[in-house]
């Protein structure tokens, strides 16, 4: 069992049962999934940028991502409909545990002059999106095979109500936010 998830279990469900005063256990919130986003504009000129990311995330997360599409056509970005544009995964149990513990335990204390996450970045659903500026924080990428640096979008979606209630048990879990 993954580290994040026994330490989801032992600690942070009881610590949220006495903090939010939950009746039922099953009320407490949880990690429903984490999807990792990357965006790539200029994928329209080169398309070897989009080969290039899909095997960085699928490097990243230990799971083959899948290539996102233009919905619409845009003529002032040269973009038809269709067209290739980012990649994503979609991470759950134990591969979501996983990649959150090396993302809070290794990669986030990586990033330059960081100073914790924000805490004003939930949806006002219990999600929270955080920005990464690059994939190099990430130890799995090798520096000298990136052609260019490529910023990505984690999602958390949990099954709180609140965003307090999201806040607190992410918080419980290592998300170093911002005091």
């Amino acid at each position: 069992m993954a580290r994040l998830k026994e330490q989801y279990l032992s600690e942070v469900v009881p610590a949220l049962v006495k903090h939010f005063k939950y009746e039922n256990v099953m009320a407490v919130p949880r990690l429903e999934k984490t999807v990792i986003n990357i965006g790539l504009g200029e994928a329209i000129q080169n398309s070897k940028l989009l080969d290039s990311a899909v095997e960085e995330l699928g490097r990243i997360t230990g799971q083959r991502p899948i290539t996102t599409r233009a919905k619409k056509a845009i003529a002032n970005f040269k973009l038809r409909e269709n067209m290739a544009i980012g990649t994503a995964v979609t991470l759950r149990g134990v591969r979501m545990f996983e990649f959150l513990d090396r993302l809070t335990s290794i990669a986030l204390p990586r990033v330059r002059d960081f100073r914790g996450l924000s805490t004003r970045s939930f949806d006002g659903h219990g999600n929270d999106t955080l920005g990464l500026m690059d994939q190099l924080i990430f130890p799995e990428i090798d520096y000298a095979r990136v052609d260019k640096i490529k910023g990505m979008n984690v999602t958390i979606v949990t099954t709180a109500q609140t965003d307090d209630e999201a806040r607190e048990l992410l918080r419980l879990l290592g998300m170093p936010f911002r005091k």
